[in-house]
This record gives C-alpha cells, structure tokens and sequence, in this order.
C-alpha cells in the first residue's frame, strides 16, 4: 500500500527532526570536547546563565560640547561654570565660551560631571549568583596558577554590570580568586559586546593570595600544626617564585628545554614589565610580602592593607602601592577604635603611600562611591576621595589615561545633578564611556517598573 501525502509528510518531518537532533548533538559532542582540553589546559571557563538586554552603546560619532558645568577633574580641581568638549571618544577642549557649532550641544548647568569611577577588586562578570557554583567562575583549582587569565571567564552580558555603573562606575578591575598565585587579573569596560571590546590594555597583573595565621589554638599540639601547616604554605609560595626565577634566568641565556606555562607566563614579572597583587591585611603578612617583593625586585601592590598605614617606611622604600577595601568594614581587632576602618585611607595618606580604594565584591562594588564619601568624613578631603576611585585607581593600574577630566583622557563622564560620593544627595542623569552615551536601564529598574505596576 503505497503512503498518503499526510504520511509522507510525517515521515519527511520525522527525518528532518532526526538530522537536526543528530547535527545538535554532534556540535554539543565537539562543545563538551573543547570544555574538557581547556579544563585539561588548566583554564577558566565561563558559562554565561544570564544576560542583561541592554544594548552597548555605538562609538562616538558626533562631538558632544557641555556647557556651564561644574567640572570635578580629579586632577586640576573643581572647574565652576565651565565647558567641555568631548569627541572620538576623548576630552578635546576646557574652558569658558568654547565654540564648536557641529557638536551636539548640553547644557550642564547646575550641574556635575566627574570622571568615570573604577572598581578594583571585583569579581563582576565571574559571578551571577553567589550560592549557585555553576554560576561563579572566580576562583580555580590548584594553587600556583599565574597562567590563567581571568579576562578568559568575564561575562560582558552579566545582569549584574548594569546595576554597578548605574552609580557612576564605568571600569572594573576583574581580579581571579584563590588560595595562592590565582592568576591575572584585567581592565575591562563595563559597556561592551564581547570580552575583546571590554578589554582595557593594561600591565600585566599577577595575584597573590598570601596566607594567614589566625587566632593560635590554645592547645599546645594544635597550636603548633598551625604554626606548621602556617610555614609550609609560606615555604610552597616562596619554591613556586624561586623556579619561576630559576626559569628567567634560564630564559635569558636560552636553556629552556622545556615550556613550563606557569613560569613562561611569569616572565614580565622578573622583567620588571608587570605588577604582583598581594593579597595582605596584617602587618605580618605585609612584611612578608614586602621581602620577597624586595628580593625579586617586584613592582608590589598590597590589595587590603589594613595594617599598611603602621609601615610606610618600609613600603615607601620599595615604591609599594595599596588598594585598601575595608573602608565600610569592622575592625579586625578587639581592641581597636570601631571607627579605624574608616580613618586608614587619611592615615595612608599621612604616611604618603600612594594608594586608592577597592571594593572586594561583585553586585556589592556599587558601593564604591559610598565607601569614598564615607572616607570623607574621617580626614580626607572631596578631591582625595575623588581621586581615590577615579585617577589613583587608574594610576596603580598603570593607565595613564583615564580616572580624570583632562585633555587627551577617555571621555568617561558620569553626569550628576548632585554629589556623585553622597548616596543621598547623587542624582546620576547620564555615564559616558569613550564618549558613548550608556543605556542606564537595569534588572533592577525593570523590577520595579513591573512591580509598581502590580
């Protein structure tokens, strides 16, 4: 009996389904492989659960003249009254009755525009939920993992991003997460398609997590596998930086016979071409830190530094930098005022380290501008808080082009109606990044619009 049309039909579709299930699965087989080797290679992978529906913004093709503004550069003071001139993504003109009649044209009166602010110490765009392990991407297996570059697990469509520069932050130092040599962070944008368009050129940076030896047990056995398990954590971070070194010097005259990646990635280090992140709070662990920065002549950055303001000699003398992130934070200590976390940056300035803030979070680093303007009220003045989230941010970085309002500098403005460091009174209207005005609708926003609605 020969099929009817309907049969025929089915049968074409049945096939049709068929090869479609098989081809999906050929190309999730191939997937799944490339997610084994680069396991099996030791990277970062990220596997994007969510993604925000705004789109990023287009480069900047029309000069853009603001006038009457009240210019908060971060590096020339404050500028009443004044015009700025941004196009091709760069600040091309300050000063009073600037002519440009093909730019568009905004007037600022009454109000601010500070540079964009830069998050350091994040995780953004590593986590989505903090208690769903698939969804968190900042922290890898094993201890010694200079190799890995966190930029590989940055997602630039997390809905977390948009509800960070909503606040006027418009880069974010992605740093990985680990017990030991963690990996590289990196500079990215916090507006962008791809991870390629959101990344910042910067020096390479490598991150240490140093341990810590916590409140001693008071039993005598105890007390001393502490000390001892202590000891060997310190003694395995100090063999990895000697074969490293042992590697450079071998690189140098030729002789490697073998490519070790952890070691070939660490080369710009002993170069003198990158910066070692060290994660430290206690005096203890910033001296420790300090020698071995001091014996390999590595340019140090001490990222926490509780304890740095009590040694500024010794960071002083081996030109050191902080990145302090507990300025909304308790005391570490009992006995210590409840008031000292928020006066360490005016003591770091005291001791004239150079330093900026940080804010060790993902969703939670909108908070930066707070935690500035809190610094504000314990001994650092508008500008020195400004500077510490915007300028010195960039500085420490190694960009020297951006964190300010000045000629040549990226265009990142945030556009305010009131202080941008006082959540009370900050009324962000715009945030420009290269220029690129930025879409500042968010998850949050969309929530509420939905449920005011209800």
């Amino acid at each position: 009996m020969k099929p009817t049309t309907q049969v025929k039909k089915a049968l074409s579709n049945a096939l049709e389904h068929a090869q479609i299930q098989q081809t999906v699965s050929r190309k999730m087989s191939m997937a799944a492989k490339r997610v084994l080797l680069c396991l099996g290679l030791g990277c970062i992978v990220t596997l994007p659960v969510h993604g925000h529906d705004m789109i990023p913004a287009e480069a900047q093709s029309t000069a853009i003249l603001f006038t009457n503004a009240s210019l908060h550069t971060a590096i020339d003071g404050v500028k009443l009254n004044t015009d700025l001139l941004i196009e091709d993504g760069k600040v091309k003109a300050i000063g009073q009755n600037l002519i440009a009649p093909q730019a568009i044209h905004v007037d600022a009166t009454d109000k601010h525009i500070y540079p964009g602010l830069i998050a350091l110490d994040t995780s953004l765009g590593l986590v989505e939920v903090e208690m769903m392990r698939p969804s968190n991407d900042s922290y890898e297996v094993g201890e010694i993992n200079p190799q890995l570059e966190v930029i590989t697990a940055f997602n630039p469509d997390s809905e977390i991003i948009p509800t960070i520069r909503v606040n006027g932050i418009t880069h974010a130092q992605i740093v990985p997460q680990g017990d030991s040599l963690a990996g590289q962070s990196s500079l990215v944008s916090l507006d962008s398609w791809t991870v390629e368009d959101a990344l910042v050129p910067t020096q390479a940076a490598f991150h240490l997590y140093w341990p810590r030896l916590g409140r001693l047990a008071q039993d005598k056995e105890k007390r001393q596998e502490q000390i001892e398990k202590y000891d060997q954590r310190i003694a395995d971070i100090s063999l990895a930086i000697s074969d490293g070194y042992r590697y450079f010097l071998a690189s140098k005259v030729n002789k490697i016979n073998k490519i070790d990646l952890r070691w070939q990635s660490l080369l710009p280090l002993y170069e003198g071409e990158a910066q070692l992140f060290v994660h430290a709070n206690t005096q203890k662990q910033i001296e420790e830190a300090a020698s071995l920065a001091k014996q390999y002549h590595f340019k140090l950055v001490i990222v926490g530094g509780y304890d740095a303001w009590r040694l500024g000699e010794l960071l002083n003398e081996i030109q050191a930098k902080v990145i302090y992130t507990r300025t909304l934070s308790l005391p570490m200590r009992k006995d210590e005022p409840i008031d000292l976390s928020f006066k360490i940056p005016a003591l770091l300035k005291q001791a004239e380290i150079p330093f900026a803030l940080g804010f060790s979070s993902d969703w939670n680093s909108r908070n930066l501008p707070l935690a500035a303007g809190q610094t504000v009220a314990y001994g650092l003045t508008k500008q020195e808080a400004l500077k510490s989230v915007s300028l010195d941010a960039a500085r420490i970085l190694g960009v020297d082009n951006m964190g300010a309002i000045a000629v040549g500098y990226q265009a990142n403005l945030v556009v305010s109606k009131g202080d941008i460091l006082d959540p009370m009174e900050t009324r962000i209207e715009k945030v420009y990044i290269d220029g690129r005005e930025i879409d500042l609708n968010n998850r949050q926003q969309q929530l509420y619009q939905k449920y005011l609605k209800r």
